[in-house]
């Protein structure tokens, strides 16, 4: 047994009958899990590795900071089998949540302050091991084994690997107005099913019971739709497009019209900004139609046309005056950065993953940046 505080020798008496086979009592309260490392060193190489940029990196700080020996492969089967775990205790509301909307008052101090709780969700790239990466790296194996020249067992069947490179995961993130609570989670599924996945942990932190409950987006058709249109859903105060994407859709339409460096241009787009900002869509929207009868060249209206499309279709999101006025935020950069901390892991040079060992490293970050971690490590799950 591998503790915290080095290898430990357990022995204990075995019993055998021709009829039930071989057993022994002792461990079911000495190890009821069998497993040959106990929940400390389980909980600090997966601490470790939630700001390590390898496992075999990983493998050796633990070795350097707690005299804990074993090997990169062995510390990633650790990790992965306890991110697992995470995800199911997660699915099951088997850990308690760090905070809940009573939690979230606009003035901390203040008991009879209003509630107000943020959403946001969006979709971040996670790099993947490719079906043909797998199917090459099983041929070296064979390889290697083959040129042993002795007999080893079959290899298991081979998991089918991702049909590209990148995929898209979903972040779902709840805050409060300070930035003092949050809970986040990540999930590798479809679109289609995030919905569920904001319902649960809605549900979990009681967002419905919040007095005001504001979602930032960046307006992606499909997060509005997981957020508003699906059965069940909390009903938001309100539903916001991040000023910062309307910012990036307008400097676009600049550049398309106006050029990159043109102080002509830049002038608009703040005056356009401005006016979407304090005075309101409508307003906003008719200074647009009346520029637009201005351009004359094909290129010039085509950007004109792409921003007053866009925001068009948005028309109910972009209520900047009414959300500064009751004191809202206008942006979804907290679910922004969330989805950076995320997938901090999962990025940089040469990772690759597994979809669902994708799921579960990030699990375990998850669980850390929602404050989650003590109450899981005291979880039946993780003892």
């Amino acid at each position: 047994m591998l503790t915290i505080t080095g290898e430990l020798t357990l022995r204990r008496r075995w019993w055998h009958s021709p009829q039930t086979g071989s057993v022994a009592p002792a461990d079911e309260w000495i190890d009821s899990a069998q497993e040959s490392e106990t929940p400390g060193v389980r909980e600090m190489a997966c601490r470790l590795n939630n700001d390590g940029v390898s496992f075999e990196s990983t493998a050796e700080n633990l070795l350097r900071t707690a005299q804990i020996k074993m090997s990169g492969e062995k510390l990633r089967q650790i990790v992965l089998r306890e991110g697992r775990k995470v995800v199911a205790a997660q699915r099951a509301d088997a850990v308690p949540v760090a905070f809940q909307a009573e939690d979230c008052r606009v003035e901390p101090r203040r008991p009879e302050s209003p509630t107000r709780m943020y959403t946001g969700c969006d979709g971040v790239m996670v790099p993947l091991v490719t079906d043909e990466e797998k199917r090459k790296r099983r041929e070296a194996v064979k390889q290697k084994r083959r040129q042993r020249g002795k007999p080893v067992r079959p290899l298991p069947p081979r998991k089918p690997g991702s049909d590209k490179s990148f995929k898209e995961f979903k972040v779902v993130v709840f805050y409060d107005q300070h930035g003092e609570h949050w809970h986040e989670a990540l999930s590798a599924d479809r679109r289609h099913a995030i919905g569920a996945l904001i319902r649960r942990e809605a549900g979990r932190l009681g967002f419905a019971r919040a007095d005001e409950k504001i979602a930032n987006v960046d307006g992606a058709a499909w997060i509005r739709n997981q957020l508003t249109e699906k059965p069940g859903n909390p009903p938001l105060d309100g539903l916001g497009l991040d000023f910062y994407h309307l910012a990036e859709n307008v400097h676009r339409c600049r550049r398309g019209v106006y050029g990159d460096e043109d102080d002509a241009g830049k002038s608009w787009a703040a005056e356009l900004l401005h006016v979407f900002k304090h005075d309101g869509w409508e307003a906003a929207f008719e200074r647009l139609l009346a520029w637009r009868k201005t351009l004359r060249g094909a290129g010039q209206k085509t950007a004109a046309d792409r921003l007053i499309g866009y925001v068009s279709e948005r028309r109910e999101m972009i209520a900047y005056p009414e959300f500064l006025e009751r004191g809202w935020q206008i942006g979804s950069g907290p679910t922004e950065s969330r989805c950076k901390t995320t997938t901090q892991r999962l990025k940089g040079r040469g990772r690759r993953w597994d979809r669902r060992n994708a799921e579960a490293v990030a699990a375990l970050t998850t669980l850390k940046d929602s404050r989650q971690w003590q109450a899981y490590w005291t979880t039946p799950a993780a003892a």
